[in-house]
């Protein structure tokens, strides 16, 4: 349509969203759909957050408040940098966001000029691209594949840096999947952001308390004192905390990136909703015992996925450190034909039949970056991730 920008034709929709919606449609429609399209939590948020958000209702706190957030919430999040992250804060430091993307885009609109360059390891959250390319700059991506873990090295960290490069986005544990940078493997990158003084870093943490094992979270700035300067650590109350649809993300960085950020933010959204921003001080400063909960539920699901995955013929899929993804490899699947005879040309194709054939939704591979492959959210129930599988390994054995 002739009066639609042209900024449109450089973006496309969200093709999480876009799998999520589907998956619904069919379920209206009485199809026997399993989801693992969506990055949600299942768990419900913890009662004493939603305590405080009745709590804040009932007390009048119904008003508009600052541009990026109450100082009471600001107050919240420098304690939280302190106390998790070893990072020392202030107020003024502080943005706090309708949720985590608008953080990220706030972030991106008020730094990137035309011709400025934003470094995207790849697999890569799907927005990151795009709302590089909404802000007017220019998406670097760079293939970290299954032979490292899908982690983005020095060497590779290195090559891509331009003169024009702004930011290096980087996300650990990352969606989609999963993978966690030890703090040896991040202070080799680190090294590499030391010599190149230009090159800001965009940290996305969203994933900091979903880790396993005896993994630890460590995040660039506090891995390099040196580079705080030029780092925006991401955060946020929705994967941890079960938040999603309050939508809280917050930020740290210097000051100046964090008024400017506010400007854009106070002539778009203004501030975040009040309701939620009690629940996240509360989040934030109330019990953190429910994580230890949560941790648990999400490891014994990797597990089951990882193993029931790597069983089906033609897949193979790693073990990651954190978040509630697994990206499986499926090279072993592509030239074949499915059952229900659609030719498995690509992950997109996969991942078409298999919803076709056999109900489970799942996101294909070349929407992150990288293929061939796919992502799972195992963010639902033990039982609808067993059958579901159970199902792909079915669909998988029916190839020829």
């Amino acid at each position: 349509m002739p009066f639609l920008s042209d900024t449109l034709s450089r973006i496309k929709p969200s093709a999480t969203i876009a799998v999520t919606n589907m998956a619904a449609e069919m379920k209206a429609a009485g199809k026997d759909v399993i989801g693992l399209g969506a990055g949600e939590p299942d768990f419900d948020t913890p009662q004493h957050i939603k305590d405080a958000a009745k709590a804040a209702i009932d007390g009048g706190k119904t008003k508009y408040t600052a541009v990026d957030g109450i100082p009471e919430l600001k107050k919240a999040i420098c304690a939280k940098f302190a106390r998790e992250n070893g990072l020392t804060y202030a107020p003024n430091q502080v943005s706090v966001g309708t949720g985590g993307k608008q953080i990220l885009y706030n972030a991106l609109v008020c730094t990137l000029n035309p011709g400025d360059e934003v470094i995207i390891p790849a697999p890569y959250w799907v927005s990151y691209p795009d709302m590089v390319l909404l802000a007017g700059g220019t998406p670097v991506t760079v293939p970290c594949g299954i032979e490292s873990h899908f982690k983005l090295t020095p060497e590779k960290l290195d090559a891509a840096i331009t003169p024009n490069t702004k930011w290096l986005i980087f996300n650990s544990p990352s969606n989609p999947t999963g993978a966690g940078y030890t703090r040896t493997e991040l202070k080799a990158l680190t090294d590499v952001l030391m010599k190149h003084p230009h090159v800001w870093i965009m940290s996305d943490d969203m994933y900091e308390h979903l880790v396993f094992d005896d993994f630890e979270f460590v995040t660039p700035a506090q891995v390099e004192p040196g580079l705080y300067d030029r780092t925006l650590t991401c955060n946020g109350v929705s994967k941890a905390y079960a938040m999603t649809g309050w939508r809280i993300g917050y930020a740290a960085g210097p000051v100046a990136l964090i008024k400017a950020m506010a400007t854009i933010q106070s002539q778009s959204t203004s501030n975040p909703n009040t309701i939620a921003q009690w629940a996240a001080v509360e989040a934030l400063n109330g019990p953190q015992d429910f994580l230890v909960e949560f941790r648990a539920a999400f490891q014994r699901r990797r597990n089951l996925v990882v193993e029931m995955l790597n069983a089906a013929p033609g897949i193979t899929c790693p073990k990651p450190e954190g978040a509630f993804y697994v990206y499986p490899d499926i090279s072993g699947c592509l030239g074949k034909t499915s059952g229900g005879g659609t030719a498995i040309t690509d992950d997109e194709s996969f991942a078409k039949a298999l919803l076709e054939e056999t109900g489970v939704a799942v996101v294909f591979g070349s929407a992150f970056g990288i293929s061939p492959n796919f992502r799972v959210s195992y963010a639902t129930s033990d039982a609808a991730l067993t059958e579901a599988c159970t199902r792909i390994q079915t669909f998988c054995r029916s190839l020829t």
